[in-house]
């Protein structure tokens, strides 16, 4: 009964639409922010998180440490650049409701890459939201493009599956 409500109601989408625009709005605002700052360098937060998983009292654990060492921080340019823009287009996406699924997704996970090093500000706030949102599915963008992308994108894919099989019958 509740899962048919946050999946299938307008009165749930409605909320949900609320939600999606309110961690959209965040997560653009702090993309554009470090786009446009000129000051955002991620080794530096890679580094303080690293420093944090070792020793008595560590924040972050180890085995996070470790990767981010290994692997984050030697590509500290590249991580600079996925968060930057990848905070603004997430934002964007669920401001607008489009692939939203795939939006709320992709947020989730940078927010739990930020709690994973220690940064908690509203992480967790928005780990919450967006738990919803992802229950929600299709309902949680049913008020933004999503509406009429999603079942574009499903007809489109129909068709070139239906012209494939036409022609391995026909040459067969």
């Amino acid at each position: 009964m509740i899962m048919n409500f946050i999946r299938n109601s307008r009165v749930a989408a409605g909320i949900w639409t609320f939600l999606r625009i309110y961690i959209g709005y965040q997560w653009m605002t702090a993309g554009y922010g470090k786009i446009t700052g000129g000051q955002f360098d991620a080794s530096g937060f890679i580094q303080g998180a690293i420093a944090n998983s070792t020793g008595e009292g560590a924040t972050v654990q180890a085995w996070w440490g470790t990767f981010l060492e290994a692997v984050a921080l030697p590509q500290a340019e590249l991580f600079t650049y996925a968060v930057m823009w990848g905070e603004l287009l997430v934002g964007i996406a669920l401001i607008l409701g489009i692939f939203t699924n795939f939006a709320a997704l992709m947020g989730i996970t940078m927010n739990f890459a930020f709690l994973f090093s220690g940064t908690v500000s509203t992480n967790a706030q928005m780990v919450v939201i967006t738990v919803f949102l992802l229950a929600a599915g299709y309902n949680a963008g049913r008020y933004g493009l999503d509406r009429w992308v999603l079942p574009f994108v499903k007809q489109t894919i129909q068709n070139k599956k239906h012209k494939v099989e036409k022609e391995v019958a026909v040459a067969s």
